[in-house]
């Protein structure tokens, strides 16, 4: 018996070392960070040196185009702002990008996460046309979060047979044929630069870098720490009922990588830090006419707010709203040291700066209001979901004060962008979106689109001349509502109106069928409840949509 035990000693290790090795994903997303750093460590921080531009402006006489600023807030509810008179806090710099240019106040989200989004905003053509369909993530991310919620009143779907099918996570991003925003104006002797979330790719054609930027400042996953975990100046919120929350709480680092150097990490608060090196990349840059795309990760999870913002905010009681608005407190700040470095280097006037966010509120916050007064969320094509803030300044080139209310969305983001720096638009593409500025100015009149169009997965809707139409499958339901009578989504007409359904079906199918399949299916669709949060129990009357990625 003594001589077997060997013998079943090497075989207790071996399938120990077989599990462990098949665990690696899931130790990461457990906590064991180490793994992740020995792959790729994270060293201390280096300073960031932007290539400067000319010395001295161009002779005077001599026509320069307008710089172009592209503000991109992350999973911003639509109330987060205090402009229209809400706002968990006052957020008086970005409220006056709104006050001194233009307000669009349909303004639409290229998906309703993040990802999609932000190829619409770069390239002006709906993320479905190239593929672009579902947001990046790890697989043994979403084995996560199938296995956290399985024993849900509405358990998500997992398609295990699918994942043969889909690419490690640094593959899945923007086709290097598609023309961005940065490439475009690059062309024209724009000096591009890019700071922030990318989340669009992180294989080498992927990257910034080979996308049009010539400078990048950022981390290429979908989120970031805002500091370290163990910083004392740090105050977090869990939100332990979501397995979001929980995976990024487990993997997240605190870094930054410059033009695909080694990740290093900041030397602030990340909302801060890109701030602060957007402002010095401004004045770097500034005789010489720049694209800045400047991706903020806030305020999306995890919560973590410095200790100065959140013991400013002692009159919100709820501590998850206080580090949330905290959050928001710095965003805002951000937002005005960018535009206070265009002041003060004299560029104010003529630069266009457009400001955003790349989806709704989340409802794996946990946080009830923060898109009302619209319905839905982040991962829903309800308002709450694609209707986000959408504000244009150009003091030389739009007027002040204005508003417009005809349906607009990222997709425009690009047209409006060529159009202020002269760029012809490319020829060898559907192009979706219009530009913007006749618009604003009054020159143009009537809806810049016949339609607008999202689909993630059986989810897909459209909005045209004051109607939107949702169409699913699981559930299999259809929605109809009249925006221009019911902007909040109340009163579901899909019974009473079945002439206006057909005819948008029709409209619907029509606009699909320009579409090309996803370049990777979804692995997941979770239900998301329209009217409540998560960390609400779900009742059996909710209104709900699985969400597929």
């Amino acid at each position: 018996m003594k001589r077997r035990w060997p013998i079943v000693l090497v075989a207790l290790l071996a399938a120990t070392a077989l599990a462990a090795w098949r665990a690696l994903p899931y130790l990461e997303l457990h906590g064991v960070g180490w793994i992740g750093n020995l792959r790729d460590p994270i060293g201390p921080n280096q300073p960031v040196a932007w290539e400067p531009g000319p010395t001295h402006p161009a002779p005077s006489g001599a026509k320069r185009p307008p710089n172009v600023v592209v503000i991109l807030a992350d999973d911003l509810g639509y109330d987060d702002l205090s402009f229209a008179g809400g706002g968990v806090v006052p957020t008086p710099s970005i409220d006056s990008i709104a006050r001194e240019g233009v307000e669009f106040r349909a303004g639409y989200a290229g998906n309703a996460t993040c990802a999609p989004s932000r190829a619409a905003i770069l390239t002006g053509r709906y993320p479905t046309r190239f593929g672009f369909e579902f947001t990046p993530a790890p697989k043994a991310f979403m084995r996560l979060v199938a296995r956290f919620s399985a024993d849900a009143p509405r358990p998500p779907i997992y398609f295990h047979d699918r994942e043969k099918d889909v690419p490690p996570m640094e593959q899945q991003g923007l086709p290097p044929a598609e023309i961005t925003i940065a490439e475009l104006l690059g062309s024209r002797g724009y000096r591009t630069l890019g700071l922030g979330k990318w989340h669009l790719g992180e294989s080498p054609e992927m990257a910034p870098g080979a996308q049009g930027f010539d400078e990048y400042l950022g981390f290429l996953p979908g989120a970031s720490l805002y500091l370290p975990t163990d910083d004392p100046n740090a105050v977090a919120s869990r939100q332990d009922f979501d397995p979001i929350d929980r995976f990024l709480w487990a993997n997240l680092p605190y870094a930054v990588r410059w033009n695909g150097s080694r990740r290093f990490a900041p030397d602030a608060y990340m909302t801060d830090y890109l701030a602060s090196e957007a402002a010095k990349a401004i004045e770097a840059n500034r005789n010489r006419p720049f694209f800045l795309y400047l991706a903020f990760n806030a305020p999306h999870n995890p919560l973590q707010a410095t200790k100065a913002d959140y013991d400013a905010l002692p009159q919100i009681a709820d501590h998850r709203l206080r580090v949330y608005g905290a959050m928001l407190r710095a965003l805002d700040r951000g937002v005005g040291r960018v535009l206070e470095a265009l002041k003060v280097n004299g560029l104010e006037d003529d630069t266009l700066v457009i400001f955003t966010s790349d989806n709704g509120g989340a409802n794996y916050i946990g946080l009830p209001e923060i898109n009302r007064p619209y319905r839905g969320w982040k991962m829903t094509f309800f308002e709450g979901g694609v209707h986000v803030p959408f504000f244009a300044k150009w003091p030389a080139g739009l007027p002040k004060g204005e508003t417009f209310d005809e349906p607009v969305a990222h997709i425009d983001v690009f047209s409006t962008a060529a159009a202020a720096a002269g760029a012809p638009l490319p020829a060898d593409r559907r192009i979706d979106g219009v530009n913007l500025i006749p618009f604003a100015r009054g020159e143009s009149r009537g809806a810049p689109h016949e339609a607008l169009f999202w689909r993630s997965g059986h989810y897909r809707s459209l909005v045209a001349d004051g109607w939107k139409l949702q169409v699913s499958e699981r559930p299999k339901r259809t929605w109809l509502f009249h925006l221009r009578d019911d902007p909040t989504e109340r009163t579901d007409l899909s019974a009473q109106q079945p002439e206006k359904v057909r005819a948008l079906e029709a409209l619907l199918a029509a606009t699909e069928a320009e579409m090309v399949a996803p370049a990777w299916p979804s692995l997941i669709e979770g239900p998301i409840a329209i009217d409540h949060p998560l960390g609400v129990p779900d009742a059996p009357d909710d209104e709900y949509v699985y969400w597929a990625n």
